[in-house]
């Protein structure tokens, strides 16, 4: 049985060096087997606080947590945010001066630091084992864990050596983290590590705060700028497959005045180093990169993600999406899919690069390849997609946030005639081409190939010119992902299966699936209405202002702007615009020392800006607050919902105060209230809140002044009218103007 005053140990923890109220989902278990000594395997999401199942725990502890980490930029990374927490924390890499290493020895030999972390190559060092051996290490934590497994999708052998953990610390928990593993990798990881009769525990993989799309790559730069012009100023990355599209890509980008950068292992480490640097420190928009960036960048506001090809599996699909939105705010994860894709990753698993691994390792790699496809290609919520590849369910029927569910797919009609025809055309072309020159003769395509081959003079010639080249594409694609048709050798050459075979005969039911007419709501590929919720009560110009300051502090400092304060915590300080240092105290992610350094910073910004525009401040937050609030699932509502109990108070023509007391909320919450009623109801008489007297003074100066904005009518009253008055008023007369 825990000891209640163990939990109690870890939410002070957390409040006080992080600014959190609670845990998340699974984080309170994870902590207990940690603050037990018992071993663990834990599978939590990106984003899903995974750091800090043995971050709090080893500041609740005697002595000092170990932690192994793969990249030397996470660990840099971690620790700078730790010590910005108010967390004493070092790193021993290859990165540091003879000075500075003896500096971090001294701090492990005289109990200073409360986690260290190691490379697992460093680790294994005698000297690091004689260092250790004489310290008090309260636990080891390894982060990435799947590394160890030759059947994840980033197997390092030098992972390998970690099992003598258990050897070399016998007395201390050892656990493992990671955000993708199967079972069968799961099993692995215990296995490998020694973890016998570890506790497990696996988070839900869904990341409801991203919204996923899947499109054929057609004009794949055209789809890439799309959607990084949604996001103005905002930090993304771009996935390629290969170092020459990595390099061709970010110099598009940057000759349409995008802030863009390539990133792939054919760049020097200065280089690299700097990129990196650029992105964290938001002088770099957007990084273009092969498959092995990102793995030590912990950003928490990467707003979208883009597969400008394939993934090599689904594992490796969630952990680079994953990297979107890990601060909990909505985010984007477009994935662009081509025939050559799969024949590419291919032909890199099968290379003889690739000679040491194992048959039956490479076998695993191309079904994971399959598996890729299968999600390119399918026509079901693609959130539902990756949760049941893990071995999970979602309990929601619509996501809401992927396209299929947002409904910018169709189901085409009459699918099995379609199907026919693409089958059919496969067919009339011998199964000797691949989708690409299949696709075009459907389409009807003058090319010179194709009429010179004479099959401008097939039946299936043409069939589909009314159609899109990419929803050709699509289907195709789908026809391959549903067993219809298959692609055999190095260019994809499309045959027909026997289901297919029996399409032709009228038997099986194909579905397929087309983009919707952009006129469709959110068909064009926004953000979805998630995005809008986690926008609602926030002032986007007192946000903006906040992120400037931000960005000021962190140049003074040296150090990226999400370490001073993460998105989500700016978003909370310009939704309730806190007047205290109490008060700002409250706000989602600021601890103790956060608090000392940033607090009256943010307080002056935030004060002069609601003085100067004549905004409430210390308004309530109706949610309530965790360390790891997910999004919820729910659909959007305007007015906000917890407004709307206050409007047949309102229609009675009760006064604020009134209304305030019936529904047991501040006399700020209720103004917001009564504000979204205003609005929704048109009200075009103010006087059931404000005094006749009073309304009519505020009208006359709005007379004077007009309507743009309340600090000149403020002005105009002599300052002795409050702005609520100021503001109730100046939206009666704003409806009347409409109407």
């Amino acid at each position: 049985m825990v000891n209640p005053s163990t939990d109690d140990a870890l939410r002070d923890v957390l409040q006080q060096y992080w600014g959190y109220e609670d845990f998340r989902p699974l984080q309170r278990e994870a902590m207990r087997a940690v603050m037990a000594g018992r071993d663990s395997v834990v599978v939590l999401p990106t984003g899903g606080g995974k750091s800090l199942c043995f971050q709090a725990p080893a500041v609740a502890m005697e002595g000092m947590a170990l932690v192994v980490s793969p990249l030397i930029a996470l660990m840099k990374d971690q620790v700078d945010t730790l010590r910005n927490c108010g967390v004493p924390a070092a790193y021993l890499n290859s990165t540091l001066s003879a000075d500075e290493r003896r500096e971090v020895t001294q701090q492990v030999q005289a109990g200073e630091l409360k986690l260290l972390y190691v490379a697992p190559e460093r680790l294994l060092l005698d000297g690091t084992l004689t260092l250790l051996a004489n310290a008090n290490v309260s636990l080891a934590a390894i982060d990435e864990a799947h590394c160890i497994s030759s059947w994840g999708h980033d197997f390092r052998p030098e992972y390998r050596g970690l099992a003598r953990l258990k050897e070399v610390f016998p007395k201390i928990g050892v656990h493992a983290y990671t955000a993708t593993a199967t079972p069968e990798v799961r099993d692995d990881i215990a296995g490998q590590l020694g973890l016998a009769d570890a506790e497990r525990l696996v988070g839900s993989f869904d990341r409801p705060n991203l919204t996923y799309r899947v499109r054929p790559a057609s004009g794949k730069l055209g789809q890439i700028v799309e959607l990084t012009k949604r996001h103005p100023g905002e930090s993304g990355i771009v996935y390629a497959i290969s170092r020459k599209e990595v390099e061709k890509t970010a110099a598009a980008l940057v000759e349409l005045g995008v802030k863009a950068a390539p990133y792939h292992a054919g760049l020097d480490d200065t280089r690299r180093q700097r990129t990196q640097e650029d992105f964290l420190n938001d002088r770099t928009e957007v990084i273009v990169a092969t498959v092995a960036f990102g793995m030590g960048i912990d950003k928490p506001d990467v707003r979208f993600v883009i597969h400008a090809g394939m993934p090599k599996s689904l594992e490796a699909y969630q952990q680079e999406s994953g990297r979107a939105g890990r601060d909990g705010l909505p985010a984007e994860c477009l994935l662009l899919y081509s025939r050559g894709d799969a024949m590419t990753w291919k032909r890199i698993i099968e290379s003889p690069g690739e000679a040491e691994a194992s048959p039956e390792s490479v076998e695993a790699a191309l079904r994971a390849l399959d598996g890729v496809s299968g999600y390119a290609s399918g026509v079901t919520c693609r959130h539902a997609a990756l949760v049941e590849h893990f071995g999970q369910s979602l309990e929601e029927a619509n996501c809401g946030a992927c396209d299929v569910c947002l409904g910018e797919l169709d189901l085409v009609d009459d699918p099995l005639i379609l199907a026919q025809k693409i089958v059919s055309c496969v067919a009339r072309l011998e199964q000797r081409f691949g989708a690409d020159y299949t696709c075009k003769v459907l389409a009807g395509s003058g090319e010179e190939r194709i009429l010179a081959a004479g099959h401008d003079g097939l039946s299936t010639y043409g069939l589909l010119k009314q159609n899109k080249s990419s929803d050709i594409r699509g289907w195709v694609e789908q026809l391959v992902g549903q067993g219809y048709l298959t692609k055999a050798g190095e260019y994809g050459v499309l045959h027909i299966t026997q289901p297919g075979l029996a399409l032709l005969k009228g038997e099986g039911e194909p579905k397929l699936l087309k983009a919707a007419g952009r006129s469709r709501g959110s068909s064009a590929g926004g953000g979805s209405r998630r995005d809008a919720e986690s926008w609602e009560g926030v002032d986007r110009t007192l946000f903006e202002t906040l992120r400037a300051l931000r960005s000021e502090i962190a140049a003074e400092i040296s150090k990226p702007a999400y370490i001073v304060f993460g998105d989500a915590s700016l978003r909370d300080m310009a939704r309730r615009r806190p007047s205290t240092l109490e008060a700002f105290s409250t706000v989602s992610g600021v601890g103790q020392k956060k608090l000392r350094e940033y607090g009256d910073a943010f307080l002056d910004a935030i004060r002069g800006y609601c003085s100067e525009s004549g905004v409430a401040m210390d308004l309530e937050d109706d949610a309530p607050r965790a360390a790891a609030s997910r999004p919820a699932r729910s659909a959007s509502t305007s007015p906000r919902t917890a407004s709307l109990a206050a409007f047949p108070l309102f229609r009675e023509g009760l006064s604020i105060e009134e209304v305030a007391s019936k529904l047991d909320r501040a006399r700020s919450t209720t103004l917001g209230y009564l504000s979204d009623f205003l609005k929704q109801e048109a009200v075009t008489d103010p006087t059931p809140w404000v005094e006749r007297a009073v309304a009519s003074q505020i009208e006359d100066a709005i007379e004077e002044v007009g309507l743009v904005g309340l600090k000149p009518i403020h002005e105009q009253l002599g300052g002795e009218v409050d702005y609520d008055a100021i503001r109730i008023v100046a939206t009666c007369v704003a409806n009347r103007e409409r109407a």
